[in-house]
């Protein structure tokens, strides 16, 4: 019974601890953005909008998942209001592009196998439906049949929690590309829909090329 609380504790814990460096990547990218687009005149609000992010976050010392996924999905929706507000639409591409080169500046392996793993983590912390193939000369193959981002970010809207993006994938796409490529991966996506559910199946290979295609199904 010990063997099992203690495989349970340390699965939160690691779930905890990756919507806690999600937000981290994603308030230090955006950071880096400003420093990169300076303007005075947003410089009032961006303080603002940064002690709103970190508002409430859970003690150190306390293993709080469901604390950490909060203050990750409300940063995340503060970000995205504040980027496209002010910078529009078109930019949330640089922005993933900075939170890319911290993604990788912050970690150390390069191998397909843990670049899909942290995909495949990020959306498991959203009980996602995925399913990761390693094939030959470090390539990967990542599909989501269900991808519970979708089904979290709709549930939340449905609850009126203020959401900027009309989907998900406009902002997720370019992240996860983004990633990717800072990882020294190519990578090419489908979205897909039956109508019942939303998901996307990403191929990666090695490429220091980081064009990424896309289709719709």
């Amino acid at each position: 019974m010990s063997a099992s609380i203690s495989t349970v504790d340390r699965d939160v814990h690691e779930r905890a601890k990756l919507w806690q460096r999600r937000l981290f990547e994603a308030e230090s990218g955006l950071t880096r953005f400003f420093i990169q687009n300076s303007d005075d005149e947003l410089l009032n609000e961006w303080l603002q909008v940064k002690s709103e992010i970190f508002a409430d976050i859970p003690a150190t010392g306390i293993v709080d998942e469901a604390g950490w996924q909060r203050v990750f999905f409300r940063g995340q929706a503060l970000m995205e209001r504040f980027i496209v507000g002010h910078y529009g639409h078109d930019r949330m591409a640089d922005w993933a592009h900075s939170i890319a080169d911290v993604y990788a500046a912050t970690t150390s392996r390069y191998d397909a196998a843990a670049v899909a793993d942290r995909f495949r983590r990020q959306l498991d912390n959203y009980q996602s439906d995925t399913d990761v193939i390693l094939g030959e000369s470090d390539t990967a193959q990542i599909t989501i049949a269900r991808c519970g981002i979708w089904e979290y970010r709709e549930r939340a809207r449905a609850r009126g929690v203020p959401i900027t993006l009309a989907s998900p994938c406009e902002y997720c796409t370019k992240a996860t590309t983004a990633n990717f490529a800072a990882k020294g991966y190519r990578s090419q996506y489908t979205l897909l829909d039956d109508n019942a559910r939303r998901g996307c199946r990403w191929t990666l290979q090695p490429n220091t090329d980081t064009t990424t295609t896309a289709s719709t199904t």
